[in-house]
């Protein structure tokens, strides 16, 4: 009878399979590791202030070149950290202790009106030109239903003062939804005639038949506080930075509208 050739002999095949699978795996571990330290380091050490280094050798990323969709190169990491965008304060000086604003809570950038420094260009559409515009210059939009058009609408404010009036809408074209309300403010916010920009997902509409009763609440900001809306540098677009803070501006009314939002409910 002929020998049967034989491959594997003793040698324990599991075995090679599972020590390939742990090595494949702790080698994914290094590799993630060291790619999440592009951007957001260094940090800061809570109790001293200093600034920690990147990981050392085997977990700092090696500096890489990326493409931009809109032409030119950003190189990563730089071993820079982006500049003051927050006021504010440590309550005390132990790890993980909570920050506080300092002076106007709203446009400090801390808690739920916290914001990342981003792009001071407006989002591209893949075909290009800017993907969030007014209606007035996306002329092939259209919103279909007189009810479901809140330009015209009233601004009522968290305190019930009227903040100023629906004048445009501004969509999405990618998506097509509408992304912001623009807003002319009225003399109760101290900047009569001044745009700024509303959130559609911080804005309830309230439609009717008779035009005295439609209007937009806005729940998170007072009347006067829509005076500090970030402004555009642009009035037909709006940048990714001025997104990011128009955002931050309204999500920090939420706790720091009033004194009595950042207070416990008992």
């Amino acid at each position: 009878m002929p020998n049967n050739p034989v491959f594997a002999g003793n040698f324990d095949t599991a075995s090679l399979i599972f020590g390939t699978f742990v090595a494949f795996f702790f080698g994914l571990i290094l590799y993630l590791r060291r790619e999440d330290r592009r951007e957001g380091y260094p940090l800061e050490d809570d109790v001293t202030g200093k600034t920690e280094s990147l990981g050392g050798l085997v977990f700092t990323a090696q500096p890489k070149t990326f493409l931009l969709s809109g032409g030119g190169s950003v190189i990563k990491p730089d071993y820079t950290r982006d500049g003051p965008v927050a006021n504010l304060r440590q309550t005390t000086r132990t790890p993980g202790s909570p920050f506080e604003p300092v002076g106007d809570a709203m446009s400090a950038g801390v808690g739920p009106g916290s914001y990342a420094q981003r792009s001071k260009a407006p989002e591209q559409m893949f075909h290009g030109g800017p993907k969030v515009v007014p209606m007035r210059v996306a002329e092939a939009f259209w919103i279909d239903g007189k009810l479901d058009d809140p330009r015209g609408m009233i601004v009522v404010a968290a305190d019930y003062v009227q903040a100023g009036v629906v004048t445009d809408c501004w969509v999405d074209q990618a998506e097509a939804l509408i992304r912001y309300l623009e807003v002319e403010l009225s003399a109760e916010t101290g900047a009569a005639g001044r745009r700024v920009l509303l959130p559609m997902t911080m804005a309830i509409l309230k439609k009717s038949n008779r035009p005295v009763e439609r209007r937009v609440k806005v729940q998170s900001i007072l009347a006067k506080q829509f005076a500090g809306v970030p402004q555009l540098s642009n009035p037909t677009s709006v940048t990714v930075d001025e997104e990011e803070r128009i955002a931050a501006y309204y999500g920090g009314g939420l706790l720091y509208a009033t004194p009595g939002r950042t207070e416990p409910l008992l």
